[in-house]
């Protein structure tokens, strides 16, 4: 039994610790509403990112300008079965997606491997179903990367921002009380579903969809837009409530020993 005073870290998956700039999902929300005739953005599709798929797409059709594209297009406005629509088509979307932008974050598996060492429990949660996750969890096995448990969308009752994912992985890992656990997630729903489970939070933000870039990209950006750009979305997570925030995994050791110690002096997360 471990002495560590974290018993276990979950982390998210897209934009945590694989798909540096969460761009699967956006490239498959695109696919998914251009084939029904209504074009939206990039930032439309970040707009709720982190929630269950089905939920996220209805987040979208309630936006106003997408709301009013789809009134055009489909001469009605939008309605469950069209969510239903949206989400069988997006399903293997985001299958094939997802497997091609499966590369570990730099430095996640390194993270995983200390805290494993050190008797800390592992386990993830996803807005992605388990169909969508099919090709990344072979693909992370082989970068070296095996979260003792995953908990997708649809295998709680109530996704995020509920704390039902986080709680389920908790159970499954044998690991309490919550306040002895970290919730890791570059999105803000990510955050609140920590908060709401009673973990400490800690926010990623370079890596993850509030800056929303590929890993070339974001590094090829000049330093005063680079730092402007993570900054805020630091800022975001941070109002969502996150107890830290990084900007990436790699970068989450001093955060996680400065947790440990406050843990052991007895603290809670806000």
């Amino acid at each position: 039994m471990t002495h560590h005073p974290i018993k276990a870290v979950i982390f998210d998956w897209a934009g945590t610790m694989i798909d540096f700039g969460c761009i699967a999902p956006v490239e498959a929300l695109l696919q998914a509403f251009a084939a029904e005739g209504v074009e939206i953005t990039a930032d439309e599709a970040r707009r709720h990112m982190g929630r269950a798929k089905k939920d996220h797409l209805a987040q979208i059709l309630k936006l106003p300008r997408v709301a009013e594209a789809w009134r055009s297009a489909k001469g009605a406005s939008p309605v469950g079965a069209d969510v239903e629509r949206l989400f069988t088509a997006l399903e293997p979307l985001m299958e094939t997606c997802a497997a091609r932008c499966s590369d570990l974050i730099p430095g996640a598996a390194a993270l995983v491997a200390d805290l494993r060492a050190d008797g800390v429990k592992i386990g993830s949660g996803t807005g992605y179903t388990r169909t969508m996750m099919s090709a990344i969890l072979p693909a992370a096995a082989r970068q070296g990367y095996s979260p003792e448990v995953v908990i997708c969308a649809g295998d709680t009752p109530s996704g995020r921002p509920s704390p039902l994912m986080v709680w389920a992985a908790l159970i499954r890992l044998d690991a309490w009380p919550a306040a002895a656990c970290v919730k890791i997630d570059d999105a803000e729903v990510g955050i609140a579903e920590g908060r709401a489970a009673g973990c400490w939070t800690i926010g990623v933000a370079a890596s993850g969809n509030g800056v929303g870039l590929p890993q070339g990209e974001f590094q090829a950006l000049a330093g005063p837009a680079r730092a402007a750009r993570v900054e805020a979305a630091a800022e975001a997570l941070r109002d969502a409530g996150a107890d830290y925030v990084v900007e990436t995994v790699a970068d989450a050791r001093p955060t996680l020993a400065d947790i440990a110690r406050r843990i052991a002096l007895g603290e809670r997360p806000a």
